[in-house]
């Protein structure tokens, strides 16, 4: 598949922001997906956070960081929060690896997922907020694409535990090629968006932000997509508290 359309795909797949394809994907082009994430994140990045950069809600950077917020959770579906919550209830239930898995599958969210995603929501518009007041919503915008390159980093470190399912298609293709064209991605659009020093930060905290998800993958002998998703939101979290270091 054409690498435009790749990242159509990968677009599709992620976002609402283009529609899917008629015919199924081939494993090879979700495989192929993969290295497109951030490029991903950063155009949600944009479509979320330009608005307010243009004045919309000007001087009132709460309205704006929680209707970014709100943008931002319409155009994904949801998709990242919820792989949070699944890993969250599953890790805060059962160490045990089967038992582990059977709650990571239950389409009921527990306590503990739920307190996952209100804490995940309530730092993403704090630190949205920060960013908006201190008039960087360019930096804003960047932070989706970090979180996104958080999720290639975590897929290559455990792909070799991966379970059957889309999450398995994605992280067949985190190749060590597909890795650092992630990361280059990710930190030529930080140098242009980005306050130098605030950028320092921001590129180390999401990879250790990620760790305790690569730890876990390993002690329950498995990854999936909940991880992946998990990871997104943990990276962003982090590139945004990296970022609010410099303000």
């Amino acid at each position: 598949m054409h690498v435009a359309r790749r990242f159509l795909l990968a677009l599709s797949f992620l976002t609402r922001l283009w529609p899917a394809p008629k015919a199924p994907a081939e494993p090879e082009d979700l495989a192929g997906c993969l290295p497109f994430l951030p490029l991903v994140g950063l155009v949600l990045g944009l479509v979320v956070c330009l608005p307010f950069g243009f004045g919309l809600f000007a001087g009132k950077p709460w309205i704006q960081a929680w209707l970014a917020a709100v943008l931002s959770l319409l155009l994904t579906r949801g998709l990242h929060l919820d792989g949070l919550a699944d890993v969250s209830d599953g890790v805060t239930a059962h160490m045990d690896r089967e038992k582990f898995w059977r709650v990571v599958k239950d389409s009921r969210s527990g306590a503990f997922g739920a307190m996952a995603l209100v804490l995940a929501l309530v730092g993403q518009v704090v630190l949205l907020e920060a960013l908006f007041a201190a008039g960087r919503p360019l930096a804003a915008a960047w932070i989706f694409c970090a979180g996104r390159c958080a999720a290639v980093g975590l897929a290559y470190a455990v792909k070799d535990l991966a379970r059957p399912g889309l999450g398995a298609l994605f992280m067949s293709g985190a190749t060590l090629e597909n890795c650092l064209a992630a990361v280059i991605v990710t930190v030529a659009a930080g140098v242009i968006l980005t306050p130098t020093w605030g950028l320092a930060a921001a590129l180390l905290l999401p990879p250790l932000s990620v760790y305790p998800l690569y730890r876990l993958a390993r002690l329950v002998d498995g990854a999936n997509g909940d991880f992946l998703g998990a990871a997104i939101v943990l990276g962003e979290l982090a590139a945004g508290l990296g970022l609010a270091l410099a303000f």
